[in-house]
C-alpha cells in the first residue's frame, strides 16, 4: 500500500514538505469517508419466520412503540380514542365509542378490533393511519395475529423486571474461558457462526493495553509478553495493566462525558470553573477499585452521608457540572430551575438509561413516565441552596454551595489531588436546604407556571420508592438505586462498560433503556453479568477483568465473507471489532509512542497547541478565558484528557476525533470517519513534534537504519514490521534524505517545530527524514485503531 504513494512522491514537485503528505496518506490508509451514524431508536421486529412463542417484549411490544404509543401510549393529553395499547387494561378495555368492542381480546382476531383495523384495505379505518406515514409490513401483521391468538399476554417492560441469572447454555468447551462465552457461543451458534480463532500475541497486548490504560504497550513488554510461554501470560500482563496508575485515567475518560465534566461555566460568558478536583476523584475512585455502589452514592448524596467526610463531599461535584450562566439580567429562578433540570435529566440517563427529559413538559409519550413523576424525581434535586445567577464572570470560579481544599487537606485527606501551588482551590458541591423547598409540577415544563405540589418519588413501573424505609432525600436514592430489586442500576452500568471493550453495548442504546431503545442481543448475558456484579459486591475491576479475559474479547479481527453476510455490524460477537482510539488516546499515543509523554496524574487542565483566535472569535470578550494562553513546558506533554475544556470553544482535534463538548451529560459518543482526521494526523503540531522528537532520540543511537525504523514501527503500530514494510519504510527514508539534502532551508524548518528541547545531531537531513518516515507510520490506519 505504501509503494505507490512512493513513486507519486517522486513525480511531485514539491514547493513545501507537507503538500505531499494528503497524497500520501490517502494511498497508506483506507479510511471511509462516510459518516458512520448511530441510530438510537429501536427497529421493528425482524422479518423472517414466525416464532412458536410470539414475545410480547421481543416482537410486539417494539412494533407498538414505533407505531402505535404516540397516539395511543402512556401521554393522556395525546391519547385518540381515549384508547391505550401500552397496557393490559387499556387494551382489553371496551372502546369508548363503540362500548361493544374492544381494541383485543386474548385468543379472539375477529373480535380485535385493532386486528381488524390493520388489516383493513379501506384507508378510512386502517391503522396506523396512511397521514401518519407510519405501516405495518405482513411480517409484522402476522406476529401481531399470532401474539393474540396466543393470548396477547402483555409484559412489563424488559428493563423493569428485575434480572434473573439463567442457566449458563452449553458451548465448545475448548473454547470457552468464562461465563461469558457461553452466552456468546451459543447465540453464535444459533446465527450459524463460529469462533474466530485468538489474536496473535501483538494484537492482542496493543487491544488489552490501549483498551485498560490508553496508552501502547512499550517495546519492553511487548518483548516480555512475546517471550512468556507459561499458561497465564496473558493474565499476568492483564493483571498488571488493572494495577498502573494509568487505569483509573483511562477509565475516568467516559465517566466525565457521562458527568459533562468542563473547565469553563457555559453559554455566551463562559468564565473559568475549577472543577478539576472532581475529576481528580474520580481517576482515583476507579484507580483505588471503588464499588460501584460506593461511587454512585458518594456522587448521589455524599455530603447527606453520617459522618460525611472532605472526600465524599468531593464526590457529589458530579451534580454540579452543568453549564451556569454569569450573564447579568437573566432571570434568576429560571436559571436555577435549570441547573435542577439538568441534574434530573442527567440521573436518568447516567444511572438509569432513561429519557426522563421527555416527561418535563408533558407525560412521556412511550414509556411510563409521567410528569408528575418526573417533578418527583425533580424534587430530589431541588433541594440546594443555588441562586440561577450567583455572580458575573470571574466574580466566582465555584458558586455555592461549594468546599474549599487548601494545602492540608491535600496532604492529610484528599492526597489523590494533584494540587500545584499553595492557593485554596474552590470546588462545587451538593448541599440540601435545612428548609424544604416546595416542588411544584411545571405546566408545560416553565418555571413560572407552578401546578400541583409533589413530594420526592421514582416512576413506580421501575421500583416504588418506599418512604417508609428510604429517606427522602438524595441518599434515600441512592438506596432505592442499590436495591437488588432494581432492574435497571447494574444492567446499565454493566452495559456501558461492555461498549467500552466491544465498541456495541449488549442493548446498543446506552442511554436508553426504554420503549424505544434497542432491544438487548443478549439478554440472559446482559441480566447474568447484573446479577454476577451485584452479587460480587459492585467490584468494577473484577468485572473489566471478565471481559478482557473471555475468549469473545479475545478473538482475531480478521472477517470472514460469511461475518459480513450473516453479522456485518457483528452483533453476535464472531470475531473482534475494530475500534478507533477515544480522541483523547489519540493524543495520547502520539505523546507516549514519541517519548514526551508527561504522565503525572491529575491536576488542573492544561492548553496545548490551538489554532489562533478560535476563542477570541467566540467570546463575550469579558473574563479570564476570552484570549487563549498556551501553556508551556510539560504541560503542554499532558494526557489528553487534561486538555482544557471551554464549552463555547471545546478543544478543535478532539471533537474532529468524536470528543463529547460536555454540554449535556453523554453516555455514548459517535464513530466518525472523515477527511480531517486525516488532516489532524499530518498536520497537527504535537504529531509533527513527537515525530522530531523520536527521529532525534533515534538517530542518536549507534543502531543500523533499519533497526530504527523497526523501533518506530513497534513504538507506533505495536508490532514488528514485516519485511515488505521495513523495505518500503527504508525506500521512502531515502527518497527523503534525498530531498532535504536539496533542499537544506526545509531541513531547517521541519526540525524546529515544536517546543520541546532540541537535541544536536550530527545528519540533520537524515533527521528530517526519519521524521517524515515517523508521520508517515503515524498515518497509517494500523496507527490509531486497536484491532
Amino acid at each position: 500500500m505504501i509503494q505507490p504513494a512512493i513513486t507519486l512522491l517522486k513525480k511531485m514537485t514539491r514547493s513545501k514538505v507537507v503538500e505531499a503528505k494528503p497524497y500520501l496518506f490517502l494511498l497508506l490508509t483506507s479510511i471511509s469517508l462516510a459518516t458512520i451514524s448511530w441510530n438510537c431508536t429501536s427497529s421493528s421486529a425482524k422479518t423472517g419466520a414466525i416464532p412458536d412463542e410470539v414475545d410480547y417484549n421481543f416482537h410486539i411490544r417494539p412494533i407498538l412503540s414505533d407505531r402505535c404509543f404516540k397516539c395511543h401510549g402512556p401521554d393522556v393529553s395525546k391519547q385518540e380514542a381515549n384508547l391505550r395499547l401500552d397496557t393490559p387494561e387499556g387494551a382489553y378495555a371496551a372502546l369508548k365509542e363503540h362500548p361493544n368492542n374492544h381494541a383485543i381480546v386474548p385468543g379472539d382476531l375477529d373480535a380485535s378490533e385493532v386486528y381488524r383495523r390493520i388489516i383493513s384495505k379501506d384507508s378510512t379505518l386502517r391503522m396506523p393511519p396512511p397521514e401518519s406515514n407510519l405501516k405495518l409490513t405482513q411480517h409484522e401483521i402476522e406476529l401481531i395475529g399470532k401474539w393474540i391468538k396466543q393470548g396477547a399476554k402483555y409484559k412489563p417492560h424488559w428493563a423493569f423486571i428485575a434480572p434473573k441469572k439463567a442457566k449458563l447454555p452449553e458451548a465448545d468447551n475448548d473454547w470457552v474461558k468464562n461465563e461469558i462465552d457461553n452466552f456468546v457461543y451459543s447465540k453464535m451458534d444459533e446465527k450459524g457462526l463460529k469462533p474466530n480463532d485468538e489474536a496473535d500475541k501483538e494484537h492482542l497486548l496493543k487491544r488489552v493495553s490501549f483498551d485498560l490504560i490508553g496508552l501502547p504497550p512499550s517495546i519492553e513488554m511487548q518483548e516480555r509478553f512475546l517471550k512468556d510461554n507459561s499458561p497465564n501470560a496473558y493474565e499476568k500482563i492483564v493483571d498488571e495493566l488493572l494495577k498502573n496508575k494509568h487505569f483509573g485515567e483511562k477509565m475516568a475518560i467516559s465517566w466525565l462525558d457521562v458527568a459533562r465534566y468542563a473547565d469553563s461555566h457555559g453559554y455566551q460568558d463562559d468564565g473559568l470553573r475549577t472543577m478539576w478536583p472532581w475529576r481528580d476523584w474520580v481517576i482515583h475512585a476507579f484507580n483505588a477499585n471503588y464499588p460501584y455502589s460506593k461511587f454512585l452514592t458518594w456522587q448521589l448524596a455524599g455530603d447527606l452521608l453520617p459522618n460525611s467526610s472532605k472526600e465524599m463531599l468531593l464526590a457529589t461535584g458530579f451534580n454540579r457540572n452543568h453549564k451556569i450562566t454569569q450573564e447579568g439580567g437573566v432571570i434568576d429562578e429560571e436559571y436555577r430551575i435549570e441547573y435542577v433540570t439538568d441534574r434530573t435529566n442527567t440521573f436518568g440517563k447516567s444511572f438509569l438509561a432513561l429519557t426522563f427529559e421527555c416527561a418535563h413538559c408533558h407525560d412521556h409519550k412511550y414509556d411510563p413516565i409521567s410528569q408528575k413523576d418526573y417533578y418527583r424525581t425533580f424534587a430530589f434535586f431541588n433541594q440546594v441552596p443555588e441562586k440561577g445567577l450567583f455572580g458575573t464572570i470571574d466574580a466566582s470560579f465555584a458558586d455555592p454551595p461549594n468546599m474549599k481544599i487548601t494545602t492540608e487537606d491535600v496532604k492529610s485527606i484528599l492526597k489523590f489531588i494533584n494540587k500545584k501551588d499553595t492557593a485554596k482551590v474552590m470546588v462545587m458541591v451538593m448541599k440540601d436546604s435545612s428548609k424544604v423547598r416546595p416542588t411544584y409540577v411545571l405546566n408545560r415544563g416553565n418555571y413560572d407556571s407552578h401546578g400541583e405540589v409533589v413530594g420526592v418519588g421514582i416512576p413506580k413501573s421501575i421500583l416504588p420508592f418506599d418512604t417508609t424505609k428510604l429517606e427522602k432525600n438524595r441518599l434515600g436514592l441512592a438506596k432505592w438505586m442499590l436495591d437488588e430489586k432494581n432492574p435497571l442500576t447494574a444492567r446499565v452500568y454493566v452495559n456501558r462498560i461492555w461498549a467500552s471493550f466491544f465498541g456495541r453495548g449488549i442493548v446498543k442504546t446506552l442511554g436508553d433503556f426504554g420503549m424505544q431503545g434497542d432491544l438487548p442481543s443478549h439478554p440472559e448475558l446482559l441480566d447474568w453479568l447484573a446479577v454476577d456484579f451485584r452479587e460480587n459486591g459492585w467490584n468494577v475491576k473484577r468485572l473489566v477483568k471478565q471481559i478482557v479475559m473471555s475468549a469473545t474479547y479475545r478473538q482475531s479481527s480478521n472477517i470472514t465473507d460469511k461475518h459480513l453476510k450473516i453479522d456485518p455490524e457483528n452483533i453476535f460477537l464472531a470475531r473482534a471489532t475494530r475500534l478507533r482510539f477515544p480522541a483523547e488516546n489519540v493524543r495520547d499515543h502520539v505523546l507516549a509512542s514519541t517519548g514526551v509523554l508527561n504522565d503525572e496524574i491529575g491536576g488542573p487542565s492544561v492548553k496545548p497547541y490551538q489554532p489562533k483566535g478560535l476563542w477570541e472569535v467566540a467570546t463575550s470578550g469579558r473574563g479570564t478565558l476570552a484570549r487563549y494562553v498556551q501553556d508551556h513546558d510539560s504541560e503542554l506533554y499532558r494526557r489528553g484528557m487534561y486538555v482544557f475544556i471551554k464549552r463555547t470553544v471545546p478543544p478543535p482535534s478532539m471533537l474532529i476525533f468524536d470528543a463529547s463538548n460536555r454540554d449535556q451529560c453523554e453516555v455514548q459518543r459517535s464513530r466518525t470517519n472523515t477527511p480531517l482526521q486525516a488532516l489532524v494526523m499530518m498536520n497537527d503540531p504535537q504529531t509533527m513534534e513527537g515525530s522530531r522528537v523520536l527521529a532525534e532520540n533515534l538517530m542518536l543511537e549507534n543502531i543500523p537504519l533499519e533497526s530504527k525504523l523497526e523501533k518506530a514501527f513497534r513504538k507506533i503500530i505495536c508490532r514488528k514490521p514485516k519485511a515488505k514494510e521495513l523495505d518500503i519504510l527504508t525506500q521512502y527514508f531515502e527518497s527523503e534524505k534525498e530531498f532535504f539534502a536539496k533542499n537544506t532551508k526545509k531541513t531547517d524548518k521541519m526540525l524546529s517545530i515544536g517546543e520541546y528541547k532540541r537535541k544536536e545531531v550530527k545528519d540533520k537531513n537524515a533527521t528530517a527524514a526519519l521524521m517524515q518516515t515517523i508521520q508517515m507510520i503515524f498515518n497509517m490506519e494500523e496507527a490509531i485503531v486497536r484491532s
